[in-house]
């Protein structure tokens, strides 16, 4: 096992107790896998029945790991696995499980005056329901507070899931407390944007037989329409960036709803769905693949707040496309054998070349949704060409394949829906948006700002649009060497995957905190780095709490939020308070840390 650390933990007689005294030794450095074990001394037990504390017989590396496998053997559980929790641990975990639902019925509730509601809201007349649509500043204190109640259970749920803890959540139980917290998120108004609008209006174009990519809602459908009225101002005049697959449904969508805005959310949230049960069916199997806790997977990948507040709650089309991307990854490492960088690389397997162009064209369909699930096509290609050998010919003969896949699947999706490629000339509609949450077009406002300070004149415009082009460059050349470095087996490709995906949409011209998932979802199932999970888990709670569940601005009524921060706030304290003593701790010990092995 060269090169990863490894805490060894030394045990010798030294008390004449008949236990054992323990004491931590830094061992050395290995790479792949990094392994620690920690023995708990219990009273009354006869250190006799130890096979690991003989008189004179210090604990060995060696003897921990045999002596672990074997009692995972015997238990039914594979070397590596943590154990079931146990009795106070699920007693935690019912507790975090009902602290999270709870956020999820305030937030629920809170959505009904404080969501991004369409402009004939049928909450106003409802009874009881509809004083939270008159009481903006109260539903948004239920709203927030729902909020920060689901990303602290999150927070307490990932104790109780940390890769290599002795006893941790299982995937089963993972899928219920997900399916808990969504299920009351399933029936709030849309919150935290208002783009599932523009879905329904898109999609009336294409039902109506106009095409979606030259002209906006407000043309095709008028400015009175109650489809359009649902779209933001900005949106109402400019031609749909989706892709042909999503449209198509979108169409479907249109014919069974009409312009009933509320059947039609309902619907596109259904879609949604069906993209995020893909996430969640296919991340443990990849990380499992990638040698990562599933667990832990499903943790940072599905039941992340960002997961529930902006493809669940705000509908986002990026379900269905994340979805789509990793079923077809891990539909074509189905039959994919384990090869190292020396060999051997054994010949085809029965089946195995079906199964990649079954998976490269689901990521292509995941593409038709939206176009930046195209990459997967170069990390799996990368992890193909190593499989059957590793040169420069069989990477280039595996993306002509895989290019041909793509290129039917797309063509068959933009011809079979009737919309052609006039998709593509719209991809950058997004760019309309000068956003300082995109890090090149704040670099472009503050170097526009400096030179009016200096008295060089305004040129924020010039400025941002420099910066924005330097970033149109960096994240595909980053991209391009991520790529590189998978093929010479010094990256994971899936971890390629994610970082790559991360690099291009942040250095893109807009940012939005649901476009994170594309990086953090596939990283989920194949970074198993303690520094990347802590900083994704960090900045994953921080922009979930950022963005306020309107989905727009508090222009001239900017006051409202302090008073609705401030009420969740003290709502909050008082039910974490009410539960401090049932929730999970926590755990210090460094024995309790394990980094699952890796390929």
């Amino acid at each position: 096992m060269p090169g990863a650390t490894v805490d060894l933990l030394t045990c010798a007689d030294g008390t004449g107790d008949g236990h054992p005294r323990c004491w931590w030794s830094w061992f050395g450095l290995f790479h792949n896998t990094s392994v620690s074990y920690f023995l708990e001394a219990r009273k009354g037990t006869p250190r006799s029945r130890d096979r690991l504390h003989r008189r004179g017989h210090p604990a060995t590396l060696r003897h921990v790991v045999a002596a672990d496998t074997q009692e995972q053997a015997e238990r039914g559980r594979a070397p590596g696995e943590s154990a079931p929790l146990d009795r106070v641990e699920r007693a935690q975990l019912d507790t975090v499980r009902r602290f999270g639902t709870v956020g999820s019925l305030l937030l629920t509730i809170g959505s009904l005056g404080a969501g991004a509601a369409p402009v004939f809201n049928p909450v106003f007349r409802l009874p009881v329901l509809g004083l939270f649509s008159r009481m903006t500043t109260v539903a948004l204190a239920f709203a927030f507070t729902g909020v920060f109640m689901i990303v602290l259970a999150w927070l307490a749920l990932g104790r109780l899931s940390r890769p290599g803890r002795a006893r941790a959540v299982s995937v089963p139980q993972m899928g219920r407390t997900l399916a808990m917290w969504i299920t009351p998120l399933v029936f709030t108004v849309p919150s935290f944007s208002r783009d599932v609008y523009s879905y329904l209006a898109q999609s009336e174009i294409v039902n109506l037989g106009q095409d979606p990519y030259t002209v906006g809602p407000a043309q095709a459908l008028g400015l009175n329409n109650p489809l359009t009225l649902g779209v933001p101002t900005m949106w109402r005049e400019t031609p749909s960036p989706y892709g042909p697959l999503f449209l198509t449904l979108g169409k479907a969508v249109s014919w069974l709803t009409g312009d009933h805005v509320v059947m039609g959310v309902a619907a596109h949230r259904l879609i949604a769905l069906v993209g995020l049960a893909m996430i969640v069916w296919s991340l443990p199997r990849l990380a499992r693949r990638f040698g990562v806790s599933p667990v832990s997977a499903l943790w940072l990948g599905a039941a992340n707040p960002l997961v529930l507040f902006h493809l669940v709650v705000g509908v986002h089309n990026e379900a269905l496309a994340i979805g789509l991307m990793l079923v077809g990854f891990e539909l074509a490492l189905r039959n994919m054998p384990r090869v190292t960088p020396d060999g051997p690389f054994p010949p085809w397997q029965r089946g195995e070349l079906l199964w990649y162009a079954i998976g490269a064209a689901v990521i292509t369909l995941g593409a038709a949704v939206k176009i930046p699930a195209a990459l997967a096509l170069g990390f799996l290609g990368v992890m193909i060409a190593r499989r059957v050998g590793g040169r420069w010919s069989h990477l280039f003969a595996t993306a002509g394949g895989l290019f041909v896949v793509f290129a039917v699947v797309l063509s068959a999706c933009s011809f079979g829906s009737g919309l052609g490629y006039g998709w593509v000339a719209t991809l950058n509609t997004a760019s309309t948006i000068k956003s300082w949450m995109a890090p090149m077009t704040a670099l472009g406002f503050g170097a526009g700002g400096l030179g009016v300070l200096l008295g060089l004149g305004n040129h924020i415009e010039a400025a941002i649009t420099v910066s924005r082009a330097v970033g149109g460059v960096l994240g595909p050349l980053l991209a391009a060497k991520l790529l590189l470095d998978s093929f010479r087996w010094r990256l994971r490709p899936l971890t390629g995957l994610g970082v790559g995906m991360g690099a291009v949409l942040v250095l893109g011209a807009t940012v939005q905190p649901w476009y994170l998932l594309w990086a953090a979802v596939p990283l989920a199932a194949a970074a198993g780095n303690t520094k990347f999970r802590t900083a994704a888990t960090i900045i994953s709670a921080g922009l979930a709490v950022a963005l306020a569940p309107t989905g727009q601005t508090f222009d001239g009524r900017v006051f409202v939020l302090p008073y609705a921060i401030i009420g969740a706030v003290v709502v909050t304290v008082i039910a974490v308070v009410v539960v401090r003593r049932r929730i999970p701790r926590g755990e210090w010990l460094p024995g309790r840390r394990v980094t699952a092995t890796t390929p």
